[in-house]
C-alpha cells in the first residue's frame, strides 16, 4: 500500500474525533494526513507503517505520543494550545507547533506508534457497573471481577464511584466519591442490587501501572486533549485507584481466560469494554472457546458472566452500535441490556 491508504485512515479517525466532540483532534489529524501526503514531517515519522490497518488507530497512537510530550513539558509551545495543559485551543496555531515538533522531536514520536492507545475510558463505567448490578440481581453472591483489555484497571474500581440518572431518579455509589459521573444511566434504571466486589483482576499485552508517574501519564495521553471533563474525570480515577486495590498483569487475553477459574459462593465476571477490535479473529475464536469451556463447569453455587461493552451489530444489517450485553452461567443465557455513547456516557437501559 502507500501512504494513500494510511491518509485515508486518519482522514477517518478525524471525522470520529469531530463527531465525538474533539475539534482540535480533528483538525491536527486532517492537517497531519495532508502533510503525510505531501511528504512532510508527518511522513518522515510515519515511515514504514504505511499499511498499518485501521483498527491500529496509527492517528490516535501518534498523537498520544503528541499529547505525552507536551503533559510531560517536553512540548511548551504546542502546550499552548492543549487544554490540558492549560492552553486555549487554536487548530492553526496547534498545527504549526505540531508540524515543528514532528520535525524536531520525530525520534521521541516515533515509539508511541508501536503501542495501542491505552484510554482506559472511566466513562465506560457507566456500562460496566449498571451491567454487573444485573449479575448480582439473578444471585445476591459476591463477585470476582475480572477484566482483560484492562490498560490501567481504573474501571476495576467502578463500583467506587459516583452515577447520576437522567430524569432525577436516586443516584449510585458513594457520594464522597471523586469520580462523578453524571447524567450516567437513562431508561430503566439497573437494579438495585448488594453488589460487593471481593476479587478485582485485569490483565493487558501492555498494562499501565496508574500509580507510578509513568503509567499516570501514559494513561492521561491518551485522552484528547480538547476534552477537559474526561481528562479530569481520569485524574479522579487514578485518585480512586491509589485507594482501592486491583492486581494488573501482563498477559494476552485468551492465556487470561485460560487461567479463570470459578470459585465457590461467589460469582466470577468477566468483563471487557472496547477492546476486542484489537484481537485477531484467531485469538477471538479462542476466548470464546475457553470461555463456553469454562461456562461448562458453571454451577449456581459457582455462576460465570461475560458482560461487555463492544460496537456490535444488533442484526446482521443494523449498524454498528456500542451494545451492553450479558451471558450468564449456568443456562447461557445472553442478552442486550442496553447501549452506550462510544465513551460510555451516557448508557441507556433497554
Amino acid at each position: 500500500m502507500s501512504a494513500d491508504h494510511l491518509a485515508a485512515t486518519f482522514r477517518q479517525q478525524a471525522e470520529a474525533c469531530s463527531r465525538l466532540g474533539s475539534p482540535l483532534y480533528a483538525a491536527l489529524i486532517e492537517r497531519c494526513a495532508d502533510d503525510l501526503l505531501a511528504g512532510g514531517p508527518t511522513a518522515r515519522v510515519l515511515a514504514g507503517h504505511e499499511d498499518d490497518p485501521g483498527p491500529a488507530a496509527t492517528a490516535l497512537r501518534l498523537m498520544g505520543g503528541v499529547h505525552r510530550l507536551v503533559l510531560s513539558g517536553a512540548a511548551p509551545r504546542l502546550a499552548a494550545y492543549f487544554p490540558t495543559a492549560g492552553g486555549t485551543a487554536d487548530p492553526d496555531a496547534a498545527w504549526a507547533a505540531l508540524r515543528a515538533l514532528l520535525r524536531e522531536q520525530a525520534g521521541q514520536l516515533r515509539p508511541s506508534l508501536d503501542s495501542p492507545p491505552q484510554t482506559n475510558e472511566v466513562g465506560r463505567a457507566a456500562a460496566l457497573l449498571g451491567g454487573l448490578l444485573h449479575v448480582v440481581a439473578e444471585r445476591e453472591l459476591p463477585v470476582a471481577l475480572h477484566e482483560i483489555g484492562t490498560s490501567g484497571g481504573l474501571n476495576l474500581r467502578a463500583d467506587h464511584f459516583w452515577y447520576s440518572v437522567a430524569g432525577g431518579s436516586a443516584p449510585w455509589g458513594p457520594r464522597d466519591s471523586p469520580v462523578r459521573l453524571s447524567g450516567a444511566w437513562s431508561g430503566i434504571s439497573p437494579p438495585d442490587s448488594d453488589l460487593r466486589v471481593v476479587e478485582r483482576a485485569g490483565t493487558d499485552i501492555a498494562p499501565a501501572d496508574p500509580l507510578t508517574d509513568d503509567g499516570r501519564l501514559r494513561l492521561l495521553s491518551y485522552v484528547w486533549p480538547d476534552q477537559l471533563e474526561r481528562f479530569r474525570r481520569l485524574e479522579a480515577a487514578i485518585e480512586v485507584a491509589r485507594r482501592v486495590p486491583a492486581r494488573l498483569e501482563r498477559r494476552d487475553a485468551v492465556s487470561a481466560v485460560g487461567e479463570l477459574a470459578l470459585s465457590p459462593g461467589r460469582w466470577t465476571v468477566l468483563w471487557h469494554s472496547v477492546m476486542w477490535q484489537y484481537l485477531s479473529e484467531p485469538d477471538r475464536s479462542e476466548v470464546r472457546r475457553r470461555l463456553a469451556a469454562l461456562a461448562s463447569s458453571a454451577t449456581a453455587a459457582s455462576p460465570l458472566a461475560h458482560l461487555c461493552l463492544e460496537p456490535a451489530r444488533r442484526t446482521p444489517d443494523a449498524e454498528h452500535d456500542f451494545l451492553v450485553t450479558l451471558q450468564t452461567w449456568p443456562g447461557g443465557f445472553r442478552r442486550v441490556l442496553g447501549s452506550a455513547a462510544p465513551h460510555g456516557i451516557p448508557t441507556v437501559w433497554e
